[in-house]
Order: structure tokens, then sequence, then C-alpha cells
């Protein structure tokens, strides 16, 4: 499967919901989402720009996870492109045991609120981090990323190829904060990079 997306910072976020909900954008989900980078010792993965990662969707009714790789990273017409490949796992548990067993370790931590919908045969993700802009990420064509950033009230010129390592280096520098990206990180625990976001 491909992935095409592009980014964008949202700085009234519910402005951005009650956009897609005023376009017919359909509510997909809403609740925690985590992500577990996985990579061996000495980042053979990261060396060729791949992730393996344990995703969790999770919320008052229950959770699901999957795990995905995702390919390197290539830019197409000004899209983020990158083969994505993923399954779902009925015990997370049970698959962080065999990563470990396999001798990868945890790399990177994501962990943020999000409101993600189905807008224009996109699919359009409000992502709220620990301490950090919010951004609004779209997956999908071409044709379907643009119908839908029509629907979010946010200019077109704010949506970017750019890597959530990018947002994050760009919130430092214009706040002078150290952003959060995962829940470990509000309580000063900073044990990965922003390259490992």
């Amino acid at each position: 499967m491909r992935e095409v997306e592009l980014k964008s910072i949202a700085a009234a976020p519910d402005a951005v919901v009650a956009a897609l909900l005023q376009s017919g954008a359909e509510p997909a989900f809403a609740g925690h989402l985590s992500d577990r980078r996985f990579d061996t010792v000495d980042r053979l993965l990261a060396e060729r720009d791949l992730v393996l990662r344990l995703r969790t969707y999770a919320n008052d009714g229950g959770s699901r996870s999957s795990l995905e790789f995702k390919g390197r990273t290539h830019y197409a017409d000004g899209y983020k492109v990158r083969e994505e490949l993923g399954t779902d796992v009925h015990d997370a548990g049970a698959m962080l045991l065999m990563l470990d067993r396999l001798g990868y370790v945890v790399t990177g931590e994501i962990d943020r609120d999000i409101s993600q919908f189905v807008c224009m045969g996109a699919t359009v993700r409000v992502e709220r981090y620990p301490r950090m802009d919010t951004l609004v990420e779209i997956e999908g064509t071409p044709p379907a990323i643009e119908a839908a950033i029509a629907c979010t009230g946010l200019p077109r010129e704010g949506f970017t190829s750019q890597r959530l390592a990018d947002f994050v280096r760009d919130f430092e520098s214009r706040t002078g904060q150290r952003a959060a990206v995962c829940d470990r990180e509000l309580s000063g625990d900073y044990r990965y990079g922003a390259a490992d976001a």
C-alpha cells in the first residue's frame, strides 16, 4: 500500500473539527493514539529510513493495535510518499514480547489525542500532542487530499510534506520550549530524540 500525506499546524483545532463536520466528514475515531517505534540496537532500520511500529488506538470503547512497516520516504509533487504495510494485532503485549525476543528495542514513542475523520475519500486526523502544536494530517490520493484540505478551513499553503521531527524543531525554535510528543516527556523524561519522532 502507498501512503501519501500532508500535514499542517492547526492553531484552532476545534474550529478545524467543526469545519470538517460541517462539510460532511464522517467521524471515524476519537481517543488516544500511541506509536511505539522499534529498531535494532545499532539502528539498522533508521539507517535505511525504514519504520517498524506498534500502533494502538484506545478510548472508552476499548483498544485495537496494529503492527506496521513503513518504507523509505519519497517526495512526489510536494507530497510525502511511503510504502506502508500493516496487520491487526489482537494481543499487543504478546507482540511486544516477540519483538523483544527478536532483538528489537523501542527507539521512539509518540502519544497524542486524536479526532479522525473520513473526508472526501481521505483520512483526516487532528492530532493534539502533550506539548507541541496541534497538527492536521491528511492521507489519501492527491485529489482526495486536496479536496479534504478545502474542508478543514485551513490555508492550503500551510500544508507540507515535513516529518513530525521537523514540526518538533520548528515548535522549539519558535517558542523556546521543549516539545513533548509522548506522555513520558511531560515529566521531563526525554529518552528519545526528535529524530526518532
